[in-house]
C-alpha cells in the first residue's frame, strides 16, 4: 500500500468500522423482505426521478462520508477487498445505492454498511457522488496476491478473450463484452469494469452464483454465474483487472 493510502486508511477506518456497526442495526431483515425488485421500468422511472448530478459537489460527499476508507482517495480502491468505483458509470451507481438505501442488496456485512451510508444520503447526494466517480479515470487494480498478479499467458489470454468476446454457446454463456463492452467500460446501469479488483469480481460472482446476491435487474448475471466455472471466474478477473493498468494492454486488447 502506497504512504498516502495508508495514512487514509489509518485515518478513516475507525470510523468505517463505527458504520459496520451502525449498519447491523439499520439493515434489518425486514428491510430485506420489504425490498421490491426492479422492473425495467420502475427502475428508470426512478432513475430519472433523481436531480441531476454534479462531479464537485460529488467530491465533496465522497470526502465528507469517509468514502475513501473502503474505496480509495479518488475511488481506487487500496486493497483487493474493495471495488474501484473510480469510472464507473453513474446509472449503475446511483442504481447500486437506491439497491442499498431499499434493502435490495443486503448479502453480506458489506453490504450492511453501504445500507447504512446510502439511508443517510438524499437523492441530490446520490446523484453527486454518482457523477463524481463517472468523471474520474478508469481504476487500476491493485495486485497484491502474486497468483493474480502474473500476467496471462498465451493460452489463457486466448481463452479468457474468447469466453469475453464470443461466450461459449456450449455452455449458454453469453460474451461479457455484450452487456460490458468491448473494453469493460458498461453501458447504462450495466458496470463498468476494467481495473476493478481481482477479489471483488471473484466475490461478486460468487454471490450471484449462490442466490445470495439477486439485485441485477434481467437475472442475466444470475444465469450467467450458474454457468461459468470457478476457474473461467478466476480467468475472467484478472483480464478485467489487466485492462486497467494501462493504455497500452487496453489496445492489444482491440
Amino acid at each position: 500500500m502506497k504512504p498516502a493510502a495508508f495514512f487514509v486508511a489509518r485515518r478513516v477506518l475507525p470510523v468505517a468500522a463505527a458504520l459496520i456497526t451502525a449498519g447491523a442495526a439499520h439493515a434489518s431483515e425486514s428491510a430485506q423482505r420489504t425490498a421490491q425488485p426492479w422492473t425495467p421500468v420502475t427502475l428508470q422511472t426512478a432513475l430519472k426521478e433523481l436531480p441531476k448530478g454534479n462531479a464537485a459537489a460529488g467530491q465533496k460527499v465522497h470526502d465528507g462520508m469517509m468514502c475513501a476508507s473502503c474505496h480509495g482517495t479518488a475511488g481506487n480502491a487500496s486493497t483487493l477487498n474493495w471495488p474501484s468505483v473510480a469510472g464507473q458509470r453513474a446509472d449503475y451507481t446511483a442504481k447500486m445505492l437506491l439497491d442499498y438505501r431499499s434493502g435490495l442488496r443486503d448479502e453480506d456485512p458489506r453490504a450492511r454498511l453501504m445500507t447504512s451510508i446510502a439511508r443517510m444520503m438524499t437523492p441530490q447526494q446520490i446523484a453527486d457522488v454518482s457523477a463524481y466517480y463517472a468523471s474520474l479515470p478508469k481504476p487500476v487494480a491493485p495486485q497484491a496476491q502474486a497468483a493474480l498478479a502474473a500476467p496471462l499467458s498465451a493460452a489463457e489470454l486466448q481463452r479468457v478473450e474468447r469466453l469475453v468476446r464470443k461466450g461459449d454457446p456450449s455452455r449458454l454463456i453469453t460474451a461479457c463484452a455484450s452487456c460490458h463492452g468491448l473494453h469493460g467500460e458498461g453501458k447504462g446501469t450495466t458496470p463498468a469494469i476494467a481495473g476493478q479488483t481481482t477479489d471483488y469480481f471473484i466475490r461478486t460472482m460468487r454471490l450471484y452464483h449462490g442466490g445470495t446476491r439477486h439485485n441485477d435487474v434481467y437475472k442475466s448475471m444470475s444465469q450467467f454465474s450458474q454457468r461459468l466455472g470457478d476457474a473461467d471466474t478466476v480467468l475472467i478477473a484478472r483480464y478485467y483487472a489487466s485492462l486497467g493498468t494501462s493504455p497500452q494492454k487496453m489496445a492489444k486488447a482491440d
